[in-house]
């Protein structure tokens, strides 16, 4: 069947990427991402000043972000991102007064459609606090690889995932509806004895390779060798360890509520932009 004109496009192999995770489960899962993603999660809620009663982790691997959350919530519904994002989040309509998520949306294809879906299910005044990778995420084995394929194959594959900004996540939360926007970024940076450590961790991640346009071709020894030279020349401390980048960029939102801040109407302010700019205030006049 051919997609409709306003389709998301289908970057992620969702069934891929659910083998890979059961992988790495059975290699020895590598957590620390998660495992800090979920503890700055619980502190994150603890700093909300409300009772959530209602809340639903979103497609977050693991179980590490609803037994962070258990002290504060007690039990949080886990909820699956489907496969096939044709099907609808299992939700109800304002059913939620809190829905999280944790290192799940960055593979999601419909982003906006997601985000759309949560915010339906969130009860007015309710909030959705997500935590994604995007930013510089791997941006070192991301020009590693690419200047080891254009110099030994003539051409560059796509292997690291594409990564959203902050300002474009804000963009995002506010075309699905949320009140209230705010993104910030918690800059990670993981130190490897070289570049397989590195692809090691995140084989335990789940975390390779699942875009739909990988090369299904194996990657060539000499291309790979290169790669991990080039990261050693680009991206080594003194000590001849690599850097690897991780930016976990957390996103928050709240479907509106006439309690809510508004923003000013045009035209409703008291004092000028032009007297704030020369110091001068409209009870003094010049």
């Amino acid at each position: 069947m051919a997609p409709t004109p306003n389709a998301a496009p289908n970057l992620f192999d969702r069934a891929l990427l659910r083998a890979r995770r059961r992988r790495a489960v059975n290699m020895g899962a590598a957590t620390f991402l998660l495992d800090r993603a979920a503890e700055d999660m619980a502190d994150r809620v603890a700093a909300v000043l409300r009772d959530f009663r209602h809340a639903a982790d979103i497609g977050s691997p693991g179980d590490q972000v609803r037994r962070a959350l258990a002290p504060r919530l007690g039990a949080v519904a886990a909820v699956e991102l489907p496969d096939d994002e044709r099907t609808a989040l299992a939700l109800s309509p304002a059913s939620l007064d809190l829905a999280v998520s944790a290192l799940a949306l960055q593979f999601v294809n419909d982003l906006p459609g997601v985000l759309a879906q949560i915010r339906r299910a969130l009860k007015p005044d309710g909030l959705l606090l997500a935590a994604t990778a995007g930013g510089d995420t791997l941006t070192e084995l991301r020009q590693a690889f690419a200047a080891a394929e254009a110099e030994l194959e003539g051409g560059v594959s796509p292997r690291v995932a594409p990564s959203a900004d902050l300002r474009d996540l804000g963009a995002l939360l506010q075309r699905a509806g949320f009140a209230l926007p705010v993104t910030d970024v918690d800059r990670v940076v993981v130190r490897y004895d070289d570049a397989f450590g590195l692809m090691h961790d995140l084989r335990r991640m789940g975390a390779t390779n699942v875009l739909v346009d990988r090369r299904r071709t194996p990657l060539r020894r000499a291309t790979l060798l290169r790669m991990a030279q080039i990261c050693r020349e680009r991206f080594a401390d003194a000590d001849g360890r690599i850097r690897a980048t991780f930016d976990i960029v957390w996103m928050s939102g709240w479907a509106p509520h006439e309690s809510q801040q508004q923003p000013l109407k045009p035209g409703s302010a008291k004092a000028s932009l032009e007297a704030a700019v020369k110091g001068k205030s409209p009870s003094r006049g010049g």
